[in-house]
């Protein structure tokens, strides 16, 4: 019964030693973040698929959206993997003139960092590492993707429902894939009284990158507007983002 009892000891020992080194480590990740990702201006986050092919059509749909936000002048931030993670790198890097930033985190499986990043963190959670793809985005883009995917939307949504976010944009890019997605909210969501009218609007599900990339455009000078009717006119924050029409 001794020999027990040390051994749960030791146990609850070596769970509250992980515990301690979990906050330094949490610590980290945000301090990085911070630090990396406070100035760098306009920015649009893509949400994916890591288990997208090269060949797929919506490889090929992020790619060219993300091309033609750097072409006006908006840095790209994704996961860091692959799939739809690396198609919006590869659209911002090669079309070049902007940042294409991978958050990537560390997993036994699947995430492996793609080539066409400018600007690369690692994180240990993936609550830390969703902080900062939200944080500092104008907009996100959601690819058709599994639950990751699903769960980088919802909570996007959530923080924009609960006014933690405010002024960004929510775009679902593949209205086949989507669509029995969205009339669940609707026929069930909204129909129940679980969400509001408003709240079911704050999702754009389109296929037009055109029209993503237009309203992308209009809710910059949208937010810049906010920020100053703040007066928030001296703030890092507010200066990166005037240096886009500069």
């Amino acid at each position: 019964m001794k020999k027990n009892g040390n051994i749960s000891k030791k146990y609850v020992r070596d769970i509250k030693s992980a515990d301690t080194w979990s906050v330094f480590k949490i610590i980290a990740d945000f301090v990085k973040g911070f630090d990396d990702l406070g100035e760098i201006g306009p920015t649009v986050t893509v949400f994916g698929s890591s288990k997208t092919s090269e060949n797929d059509f919506f490889y090929h749909q992020a790619k060219e959206l993300t091309k033609m936000l750097a072409q006006r002048g908006f840095n790209i931030m994704s996961g860091g993997g692959p799939g739809i993670m690396e198609a919006a790198n590869r659209g911002a890097h090669e079309e070049g003139g902007v940042e294409s930033i991978g958050l990537n985190i560390d997993l036994p499986f699947e995430q492996t960092p793609n080539p066409y990043t400018t600007k690369d963190l690692n994180f240990d959670y993936f609550f830390s590492r969703k902080v900062m793809l939200v944080k500092y985005s104008m907009a996100y883009v959601i690819f058709p993707g599994g639950y990751g995917t699903l769960d980088e939307l919802f909570e996007a949504l959530t923080l924009i429902q609960t006014r933690k976010i405010t002024g960004v944009k929510v775009f679902v890019v593949g209205e086949e894939f989507f669509k029995p997605l969205i009339d669940f909210i609707e026929s069930k969501l909204l129909k129940s009284g679980m969400i509001d009218k408003e709240d079911l609007d704050l999702i754009c599900l389109t296929d037009s990158l055109e029209y993503v990339a237009n309203e992308i455009e209009k809710s910059l000078n949208r937010q810049i507007d906010i920020l100053e009717d703040e007066g928030l006119e001296d703030t890092t924050y507010f200066k990166s983002l005037k240096k886009f029409f500069e």
